[in-house]
């Protein structure tokens, strides 16, 4: 699945791709989740979070990494704080559903995004953070 994050899709638009994610269950009853970004120049962006086992713990673990992987690309200018996520079940699917405040210089605003999916939940959570910060990071990289 590729997410893409930036402008109109014009030649030498900068773009972010969700190029991996890994999500793993502990034997401790932790979880750990890693999310990698790639720019369209190549450049990789990480993220690495790790929760408690429980259906909200894996959620959050999967969205944090998001936020810590976009972090590294838009910090010191632009940062993100995770408010909450939550899997509801609408339309016979589970939708994953996250809230964000997005920081840029004296202002902040606040972000929802939302995910379709069936099998991965906290897969699905990467992917709303990634959603939620769409038009944001677009304009973002407009003005760098």
């Amino acid at each position: 699945m590729v997410a893409p994050i930036g402008g109109g899709g014009a030649p030498g638009d900068e773009r972010l791709r969700f190029k991996d994610f890994e999500f793993q269950r502990l034997a401790s009853g932790r979880c750990r989740a890693k999310v990698v970004l790639a720019s369209s120049d190549g450049r990789e962006f990480s993220g690495e979070s790790e929760g408690i086992i429980s259906q909200a713990g894996e959620l959050r673990c999967g969205a944090a990494a998001t936020v810590r992987a976009l972090e590294r690309v838009v910090q010191p200018k632009l940062g993100f704080e995770l408010l909450g996520v939550k899997a509801v079940r609408a339309f016979d699917a589970t939708v994953v559903i996250v809230s964000l405040s997005a920081r840029q210089e004296a202002r902040a605003s606040r972000l929802v995004g939302a995910y379709l999916t069936e099998t991965d939940a906290p897969r699905g959570a990467a992917l709303a953070v990634l959603n939620a910060t769409n038009r944001i990071l677009g304009n973002f990289f407009a003005t760098r």
